[in-house]
């Protein structure tokens, strides 16, 4: 069954989406204005916040492959499970090829999945679950067959609420638990998408979906705040349109329950693949007219900074007067009491998380210094820190310091606040757990290569090591306090500043329209009441929140650090060695290997050797099993199986086979050529570490997040040479790739 969107099944949908597009986008272009202001002040003003002790990896996964293997992928088109070949660049997109072998000739790959949004579900009946509340009255009978059947106990299956789903299957629950680890870092890394290079446009972004929301009266967080700028701008429209396009097509469709879940679901995919692309053009052409503007606006601000803030500062002054007393009351008598709670709750989780960093950190290092005595000595050191260096990427060895920030609950908080999910504050904590592990480790390798350079002997070097860990461990103890102090106080005022600003509208937004008369007309781009109006408001609960948490660090609660306890510039000479040249363990210290995987040929000439992708996770095998998929040759193209009985019979037979060598070294999903070749693997600058979008902590805690290029966050990539470029991408009824 199919269904014309643009015409006869919903002619109003272009029209819809554009009626929400443009209302958005003016929200956009008011605080794209503000933004920019409040960068250009703080660029001048600056903060106090402490030095971190801990050196930051400039390019944490430069030529890297996070993992490659095989997964038995369900076709929709044709109802038949197909063996492909998955493996996941450092840039986290699922790149799924036919096989290895098309993999190996360089052949674009089928899809592309940017997972920004998706849930992973690892049983049939949390998906079926899903399937029918997004479905209400399409629930089958109870003995009728379901939307889908999975060959082995094991699938995974990633859901989004509007766009297409994909189902995987595995053989072991080894393999499953191995596998949704790494997709959960795929998952963590997409949903912060948001490029911040200026500190102006996402800000402006993120400042923009608040007050759209909450024009609708919509307050609290936001699951669906995930992704680049224009997959969360399709999210928003699909919020506002799902309901109503619910209404108008679901009577209409026909046939048993399952089939009308499964027509539902192609009809939300397509028509969020229409609103994706609408979204896009409209989007970059706002975009493009602000940054065109933006000399002009950066030239007022430069010549009237002084006027604007002491405007800015009046404004508040008089918006404080009226709203203050009603702010104070409902603070006092709504938000103090429940504020030490909710940190407790915040702190226990991640601070066991941390904790947890901690002694994986001490472990690994502690076990390869046990190695270079008893074995390899310093002749396997360059083997050694080649995987050392990895571990914040590798996600096996870190789900263990994520998972302790699953039990994160609220409980009866949670509904009173207004948070319709923790998924923000639980991958917020493990990004930074991600990021602490990884300068911990690159601290570590400084500071190692430095004593390298004295010549020790095998024993020197293991007393060294043990020094520099300790050395290490304490910056770490230090940074980590100030991390999580910082994200205690973002995570008190996400969650309180919306539940605020719901609970004072009646009262003190009808009066905001009078105080528009204080802004100058040559200052109204970079001064917004309502922006002031929150500012204020935000202030009220400030304070306490602040107190809370020095209270909890005073009690030296979860190891924290107090305030008082600062070690500026404790360690000048440490930041003077990060300046130099990254270090290539493998080059300088080893055989080359690069501690790769066993299994992939390292054959380059000595000239490619920077350019040889790396794998981090080298296998995913349970040692109690047998060969894992990863291990499995590419069957030569059966015919698809009919049944579930002869899809087991070739998972069997994939199994029993031997695994060969690739035929070259990896890069980026692509074998190492001269020039770009199809299914080359967009890029990454830099490591991706998004605040919580939320303006208010962003102002008062001055994150410095690294920022994910535009190609990571499912971009179209332009290739030379007219190689096809590698897209997000679905496929079709006919298997061909389509543009998402």
């Amino acid at each position: 069954m199919s269904w014309d969107l643009g015409q006869g099944g919903c002619p109003s949908l272009a029209q819809k989406t554009g009626r929400v597009l443009t209302e958005f986008l003016r929200f956009y272009e008011d605080q794209y204005g503000v933004a920019l202001f409040n960068s250009m002040r703080h660029e001048i003003e600056g903060t106090g916040s402490p030095q971190a002790q801990l050196l930051w990896r400039k390019v944490p996964l430069e030529e890297r492959i996070i993992f490659s293997g095989n997964l038995f992928q369900y076709q929709e088109d044709n109802k038949k499970w197909r063996n492909r070949f998955s493996l996941v660049p450092h840039n986290y997109g699922l790149v799924l090829y036919e096989n290895k072998v098309a993999y190996e000739r360089q052949i674009p790959p089928r899809a592309v999945i940017n997972s920004a949004g998706y849930k992973i579900l690892t049983s049939l009946d949390q998906y079926l679950e899903l399937v029918g509340n997004s479905l209400p009255g399409t629930t089958p009978k109870s003995g009728s067959a379901p939307i889908l059947k999975c060959p082995t106990q094991f699938p995974l299956i990633l859901w989004h609420p509007s766009a297409r789903h994909y189902y995987f299957c595995m053989m072991t629950e080894a393999e499953q638990d191995k596998w949704q680890a790494v997709l959960q870092d795929c998952v963590r890394h997409c949903n912060n998408g948001i490029p911040e290079d200026s500190k102006v446009e996402g800000p402006a972004f993120t400042d923009a979906i608040r007050m759209y929301r909450q024009s609708k009266e919509l307050y609290g967080t936001w699951e669906m705040l995930c992704g680049n700028e224009v997959q969360i701008l399709s999210n928003l429209v699909m919020e506002e349109l799902g309901p109503e396009l619910k209404a108008e097509l679901v009577p209409r469709l026909k046939g048993k329950p399952q089939e009308r879940q499964r027509q539902w679901i192609q009809i939300s995919d397509a028509v969020y693949r229409m609103v994706y692309e609408q979204a896009k053009a409209r989007f970059e052409a706002v975009l493009s007219k602000l940054q065109l503007a933006r000399p002009a606006m950066e030239a007022v601000i430069r010549t009237d900074m002084d006027q604007i803030i002491t405007s800015k500062e009046h404004l508040a002054s008089k918006i404080r007067a009226s709203i203050l007393p009603k702010a104070e009351v409902c603070v006092r008598n709504h938000v103090q009491p429940y504020i030490p709670s909710i940190l407790e709750a915040l702190m226990v989780p991640t601070s066991q998380g941390f904790t947890e960093v901690r002694d994986v950190f001490f472990k690994e290092v502690t076990d390869m210094n046990l190695n270079v005595i008893n074995e390899g000595g310093i002749d396997k050191l360059g083997e050694y820190m080649e995987k050392l260096s990895q571990l914040a990427y590798h996600p096996l060895k870190m789900h263990s310091c994520y998972e302790k920030m699953e039990p994160l609950r609220l409980d009866g908080l949670q509904q009173r606040f207004d948070v319709s999910s923790m998924s923000v504050f639980k991958q917020r904590a493990q990004i930074h757990m991600r990021e602490q592990m990884d300068n911990a480790v690159y601290t570590f390798e400084t500071l190692l290569h430095q004593e390298l350079g004295k010549g020790p002997t095998k024993e020197e070097l293991c007393k060294s090591i043990q020094r520099i860990l300790e050395r290490v461990l304490k910056k770490y103890d230090y940074d980590s306090s100030t991390v999580r102090k910082r994200f205690f106080r973002e995570a008190l005022l996400q969650i309180t500043i919306p539940f605020l600003l719901k609970k004072l509208a009646p009262t003190c937004k009808s009066e905001l329209s009078r105080f528009q008369e204080l802004i100058f007309e040559d200052f109204a781009r970079f001064i917004l009441v309502e922006n002031t109006y929150e500012e204020v408001v935000l202030q009220t609960v400030m304070k306490d929140i602040l107190q809370a948490v020095k209270e909890a660090a005073v009690q030296r609660k979860h190891n924290l650090y107090r305030d008082s306890v600062v070690m500026h510039n404790s360690d000048p000479n440490l930041h003077l060695l990060a300046e130099g040249a990254p270090i290539d363990w493998g080059e300088e210290y080893g055989d080359g290997s690069g501690g790769g995987d066993p299994g992939i040929q390292q054959a380059a000439p000595l000239s490619e050797k920077r350019r040889r992708a790396k794998q981090v996770v080298s296998v995913v095998q349970d040692e109690d099993a047998g060969l894992p998929f990863e291990a499995a040759p590419e069957p030569p193209s059966p015919s698809s199986p009919d049944g579930v009985t002869e899809l087991r019979g070739l998972l069997a037979g994939d199994l029993r086979a031997e695994s060969p060598l690739l035929a070259g070294p990896l890069l980026n999903g692509a074998p190492v050529q001269e020039s770009p070749q199809p299914g080359l693997a967009p890029e990454a600058t830099s490591p991706p570490a998004s605040p919580l979008r939320q303006p208010m902590s962003e102002k008062l805690v001055g994150l410095e997040p690294s920022k994910p290029s535009d190609q990571e966050t499912g971009e179209q990539v332009s290739s030379p040479g007219g190689c096809p470029p590698i897209h997000t991408t679905t496929e079709d009824s006919a298997g061909v790739q389509t543009e998402f």
